[in-house]
């Protein structure tokens, strides 16, 4: 049995595993929102409800095909909700669930973090 003295890895922290990172709920939720457009339109939607048109408008260079596919993982994670009027004017809206309000305070402080940071952290 080794005291820990002849044992290079003792006191070393055990390497995260695949395992470890898949039950890590942080990680879960950056893999869910971390792509080039999810937390624009979190953003977006913490101001007011959004029509499809309008969304559409408000963002450049975000092509429709995509727009619908972020809205729709945003929907299914229960972070934004859909209303689709059914009389005149007919329209589709888009707004924050509460849960979606909960992440959005938490992508702000996030971003208040990395705005203190001057863009994030810097190599030294």
């Amino acid at each position: 049995m080794s005291t820990g003295a002849d044992d290079p890895q003792a006191g070393a922290a055990a390497p995260v595993t695949a395992e470890d990172r898949a039950r890590c709920p942080a990680t879960a939720v950056l893999h869910r929102i971390g792509d080039r457009w999810s937390v624009v339109l979190i953003c977006l939607l913490a101001e007011r409800p959004y029509g499809y048109n309008e969304l559409d408008r408000a963002v450049a260079d975000l092509s429709r095909r995509v727009l619908t596919r972020v809205l729709r993982t945003l929907e299914a994670e229960g972070y934004v909700r859909r209303t689709a009027r059914t009389e005149p004017p007919y329209r589709v809206e888009y707004a924050l669930t509460d849960v979606g309000r909960s992440l959005h305070a938490a992508v702000a402080e996030l971003g208040v973090w990395a705005d203190a940071r001057h863009g994030g952290p810097r190599a030294r």
